[in-house]
């Protein structure tokens, strides 16, 4: 599989690998990395940082949105092998830690199988070790206020519900938001495409996903990037008053 890396702004770059996206911000050398892909798309992880022109050795910190395994993938690989920072939002470093697992079950899957594209999709998620046991070792929590003095200076902005310590990314002077699993704009198992909520199995507490949206939507950025589906250009504000509409009129 070729690693797809989009630049879709001045040192930014959006990679999509096996149904999960990463960012990379770029400043000189020095990378930032949000989010990792599955356990399996390491090779692609790589990849990616060598398109452009960058190393494992060059990434600052690796920024988790949340803690589920196609977000999580490489992230203890990178911390072991090169001693790069893992950091998320406090309430989610434990769940990094596996000391708990907001994930959506084998259970939940069976009985949404009928949907279309679940089974497909469940089926390349074991194949990428979406079921790997993968704790981070050493999981640090991000500053509570303000920019991190990092490559893109990303704000993090707490969005629970998702999992309970889900965590956005904004560049406000790149207008970019980085959304993780709380905003995206297409699934393999939703039969919609544009800004939404993921299905409801995959949330901890949806209600609180969909109140999370209203923060989103109160952000000045006009370029989304989400952890699943494409970027997509205009107001964020706009997508997220669309994905809460949509949302409150789908099944759960």
């Amino acid at each position: 599989m070729r690693v797809d890396v989009r630049q879709v702004a001045d040192g930014t770059h959006l990679v999509h690998g096996s149904d999960t996206n990463w960012v990379l911000l770029t400043d000189g050398d020095a990378v930032t990395l949000v989010d990792t892909g599955y356990p399996r798309d390491r090779e692609l992880l790589l990849a990616s940082l060598a398109a452009v022109g960058a190393s494992p050795e060059a990434v600052t910190a690796v920024l988790v949105t949340h803690a589920h395994n196609d977000h999580l993938g490489s992230a203890e690989y990178l911390a072991a092998r090169y001693g790069t920072p893992v950091l998320l939002h406090d309430a989610e470093v434990p769940h990094a830690r596996r000391e708990f697992l907001h994930q959506v079950s084998a259970g939940q899957v069976l009985r949404h199988s009928w949907r279309p594209g679940v089974l497909p999709w469940a089926l390349r998620a074991l194949r990428s070790g979406g079921t790997a046991h993968i704790p981070v070792a050493a999981p640090r929590p991000l500053p509570s206020t303000g920019a991190l003095d990092l490559p893109g200076r990303p704000v993090p902005v707490h969005t629970p519900g998702h999992t309970g310590g889900h965590c956005a990314f904004h560049l406000p002077g790149a207008g970019v938001l980085i959304s993780g699993d709380a905003l995206v704009s297409g699934h393999p198992t939703s039969r919609i495409a544009g800004p939404q909520l993921l299905p409801g199995m995959f949330h901890h507490e949806r209600d609180r996903a969909a109140a999370s949206l209203d923060v989103l939507a109160g952000l000045d950025a006009d370029l989304l990037l989400p952890g699943h589906g494409p970027a997509l250009r205009g107001p964020v504000r706009e997508a997220a008053r669309l994905a809460r509409k949509i949302g409150s009129s789908r099944v759960r």
